[in-house]
């Protein structure tokens, strides 16, 4: 099956799920920073088997009813970016890092700046966690859906604890 997506209400405002095949490809908010154009979404669908259970595990998840995603997922960026998204990934629900823990992590010469252009580049926000990314001092930066929306995931997975999201807080 070809490129298509759905337009789905979340108590983080209208999502657009994007899937290529029998995977997800993307998952990107009304005004997300770097938003491909809506010709890149191929076909709006009125139902789609994959594209409804992304919606309805995006929204249990968001409803602090899972932790994760089952779902097969297709990334193509470079391989600074997919190693940053692999290691998104292993993430613990609950836990952030920061962007140069990330790099540090990794390996990798470039600095945190250069991981944080990786982890900006994610088209599968909330699929790959990288709101979990935090800055340095453990507090909010950049987000693509932006800081609010950042916010509440976090406190979303603190609440599991039941405790609110701090700066600082679970930083590896």
């Amino acid at each position: 099956m070809t490129t298509r997506h759905i337009v789905a209400d979340t108590v983080l405002g209208e999502l657009t799920l994007v899937a290529g095949g029998g995977a997800m490809t993307g998952v990107y908010f009304r005004h997300h920073a770097r938003r491909p154009a809506e010709a890149a979404f191929g076909e709006r669908v009125a139902a789609d088997p994959l594209l409804d259970e992304a919606a309805r595990q995006i929204r249990a998840y968001l409803a602090g009813e899972r932790r994760g995603f089952d779902l097969p997922l297709a990334t193509a960026g470079d391989a600074v970016q997919e190693a940053v998204w692999a290691a998104l990934r292993e993430l613990p629900y609950g836990t952030t890092t920061t962007y140069g823990a990330l790099a540090e992590r990794l390996g990798f010469v470039t600095s945190a700046w250069g991981v944080g252009q990786a982890v900006g580049a994610n088209p599968l926000c909330v699929l790959i966690p990288c709101h979990r990314v935090v800055g340095s001092n453990g507090t909010l930066t950049g987000y693509a859906g932006g800081l609010r929306r950042k916010r509440v995931l976090l406190d979303i997975e603190a609440a599991a604890d039941g405790e609110p999201w701090l700066p600082g807080m679970g930083a590896a």
